[in-house]
């Protein structure tokens, strides 16, 4: 039977991490012969090799990455119970984990984590940023309480719809999208894994029955932002990352079939286990509060 320690399980994912040994005993503040040593007694009480060593670094057995997958998810359901004692014993405490979009991440989401530190002083917040697949791999693995992604989200957990934000196309010169069939210089595109890319190109097909003549595709928004607003071309860009400070740019609203507005929805994702924790349900509170206040 094996009675390993969580020390023990820490360890081992450190150096399942590293796959170094000199890596891994710097972060565990310990000497290499007594990681090694440690390492070995791990080992017979498995009664298994975990790692082979050889000059170039540690590799895991096929042994090893059952171990090591198993000491993973032992270590996360640990955290999980630490950050329930600790919010049963105190405040609003512990940390917030959130995995956002990068736009969110960067346009949306600063003045509220400000709000939200200085409310709550004890509370401490790790924030992931990227792609709407990478966020929901982040909840689907627990490694996070809350997602925030743009566009509407398949998932089956609380749904809280944030805010919606309309699309402009964006230019120095053009100020009609009439204007777009004349012009020869390129469509600046933004292309991610979300359904925004597709959005833009139904409503050019709907709007033109053609493709554009030239286009560019870049994979960050801020990208497609600057090459834009340094006259390089045109691009169709979300209101969140817009402000009125822009200045000899030309914002054109874009129309759907109907005449309404084209919007971007923003949606936070979470289980309904993590709003137990105070610090989440902190967070959800004081977010709707903004959100509230904004569209004031």
């Amino acid at each position: 039977m094996v009675l390993s320690s969580i020390s023990e399980f820490h360890l081992l994912s450190v150096l399942a991490q590293e796959m170094n040994m000199r890596k891994a005993s710097e972060r565990l503040f310990v000497s290499q012969p007594a990681l090694s040593q440690r390492l070995q007694s791990i080992e017979k009480e498995w009664g298994t090799r975990i790692f082979i060593r050889s000059q170039k670094g540690l590799a895991l057995t096929p042994a090893g990455e059952h171990v090591i997958q198993f000491v993973n998810e032992v270590l996360v359901k640990e955290g999980k119970v630490r950050e329930t004692i600790h919010s049963l014993q105190s405040g609003v405490s512990g940390t917030l984990k959130i995995a956002v979009a990068s736009i969110v991440g960067q346009n949306w989401l600063p003045p509220v984590l400000k709000k939200y530190s200085d409310t709550y002083p004890q509370a401490k917040i790790s924030l992931i940023t990227g792609w709407s697949s990478e966020i929901l791999k982040s909840l689907y693995d627990d490694q996070v309480h809350i997602g925030i992604i743009r566009g509407m989200p398949d998932w089956k957990g609380v749904k809280i719809k944030l805010f919606s934000d309309p699309l402009f196309l964006v230019d120095r010169d053009i100020t009609r999208p009439e204007q777009l069939l004349e012009t020869d210089r390129p469509f600046i595109q933004f292309k991610s894994d979300s359904n925004y890319y597709q959005e833009i190109q139904d409503w050019w097909m709907r709007q033109f029955k053609t493709s554009p003549k030239r286009t560019i595709v870049v994979d960050q928004i801020e990208t497609c932002k600057q090459l834009t607003f340094n006259g390089l071309g045109y691009s169709i860009l979300p209101g969140i990352t817009l402000n009125n400070s822009e200045k000899e740019i030309y914002k054109i609203p874009l129309l759907d079939e109907n005449g309404d507005a084209l919007q971007r929805d923003t949606w936070l994702l979470a289980y309904e286990s993590s709003f137990k924790l105070k610090q989440v349900q902190a967070f959800v509170d004081l977010i709707k509060e903004h959100s509230s206040q904004s569209s004031d």
